[in-house]
């Protein structure tokens, strides 16, 4: 299924001019020139690329895979971070579609007793700090997918970045629904959730329904003994190499381990809305929430002036969306200290590129990649990573 927007003739003729399979050799040749070229300047070790479109798929692949220099293949298996909110999106718009959930239903009403008597929720991920907030009640799926919560990031980092391991708290910074504050701690609640409402098993869930579905074989969100024979490490922000970790629990803010040919399958199903209703497509890409902030951190951030505000950016459901000149297009990130990983996809014309990179210095030339990809797509860079800097 689809959703239906309207294209401009300069939509479709960029379209044709970027597209597969059209001028695929040429599309591979342009996008390896560009890889090395973000390679030699960023110093990064590791990369890989899809570009997916016209059902059709190219991936490349280019450096090194660990300290022994390994190569980076098209199938090894690197760290997906928090591209893996957009798989969970995915598999929540399933749910919805089947009526086991309401996008706009409070949680209160899909768990069968009150949040914060959990146990669980409390022992595996944070204690939930004030239990007289009943403001939990009104968070939904919604709210989850469009980072609207009111959580921090992560329960064990403070809003001034300070680890507090042992006595983290789970707690509402604002009212739910009123405002975009990015939050992996969301993702987990929503997991939680759909685990004990549902008594779905979010993990086996994800493989039942969307990785072997697509012939994903070498993606999961638990760490698998097969992936060690392909495996890439990673390089942070100084060059220093760091060693993959090996995901213990099933996360959904981002333990998804996966290859740049799987994340094309994924993302061409995504962009197509296979197995979703047209209604649940239309929801994944409407913009659901404005987004007014200057940048995508720090967290919590006042509405920036009317002329520092990207016009027409909004949370959509696991994906950030934004009118450009093609039209409708809908991005995700992902990072940690050695991952740099980017989707971008532009709605109408059902293409895509994925940026996998266990280099994270590789980030400051993805707009290279996304450009020689897709074309201008208006993708905003300066808020996805607060005022880097990115290459010419």
């Amino acid at each position: 299924m689809k959703i239906l927007v309207a294209s401009s003739a300069l939509a479709v003729a960029m379209s044709a001019c970027s597209g597969l399979p059209s001028g695929k050799e040429a599309m591979r040749s342009g996008l390896s020139k560009d890889m090395a070229t973000v390679m030699e300047v960023t110093g990064a070790r590791g990369l890989a690329v899809a570009k997916v479109g016209g059902g059709e798929s190219l991936t490349i692949a280019r450096g090194e895979r660990n300290e022994a220099a390994d190569p980076l293949t098209t199938d090894t298996v690197m760290y997906g971070a928090s591209l893996t909110k957009t798989a969970f999106a995915y598999l929540v718009l399933q749910l919805a579609d089947e009526g086991l959930l309401g996008l706009d239903q409070p949680i209160a009403e899909i768990l069968p007793k009150p949040l914060p008597e959990y146990e669980g929720f409390r022992r595996t991920h944070a204690p939930w700090e004030t239990v007289g907030d009943e403001r939990w009640r009104q968070i939904t799926p919604r709210m989850v997918l469009t980072h609207s919560t009111g959580f921090r990031n992560f329960n064990f980092v403070t809003l001034e970045g300070e680890f507090q391991w042992d006595n983290g708290t789970v707690d509402i910074h604002f009212d739910p629904g009123t405002q975009y504050s990015y939050s992996g701690d969301g993702f987990i609640l929503l997991q939680f959730v759909i685990e004990q409402g549902l008594g779905i098993d979010v993990g086996q869930a994800m493989r039942d329904r969307i990785f072997e579905t697509l012939g994903m074989t070498k993606t999961d969100l638990i760490w698998r003994d097969d992936f060690a024979e392909n495996l890439a490490d990673g390089w942070d922000q100084e060059g220093r190499p760091e060693k993959h970790d090996d995901r213990s629990k099933v996360r959904a803010s981002g333990s998804m381990d996966t290859t740049i040919s799987d994340q094309a399958k994924l993302w061409r199903a995504i962009v197509t809305c296979e197995q979703l209703s047209d209604e649940m497509c239309t929801e994944f890409f409407a913009p659901s929430l404005p987004i007014r902030t200057v940048s995508q951190f720090p967290l919590m951030q006042e509405d920036a002036p009317e002329d520092q505000q990207i016009l027409g950016l909004a949370a959509g459901l696991g994906l950030v969306v934004g009118e450009g000149p093609q039209g409708t297009f809908v991005f995700k990130g992902g990072h940690n200290g050695i991952t740099g990983n980017m989707a971008v996809c532009l709605v109408e014309q059902e293409e895509c590129v994925v940026i996998l990179a266990n280099d994270v210095r590789a980030e400051r030339g993805f707009n290279l990649l996304v450009d020689s990809a897709l074309g201008q797509t208006g993708m905003p860079w300066s808020w996805e990573y607060s005022g880097a800097k990115m290459l010419d």
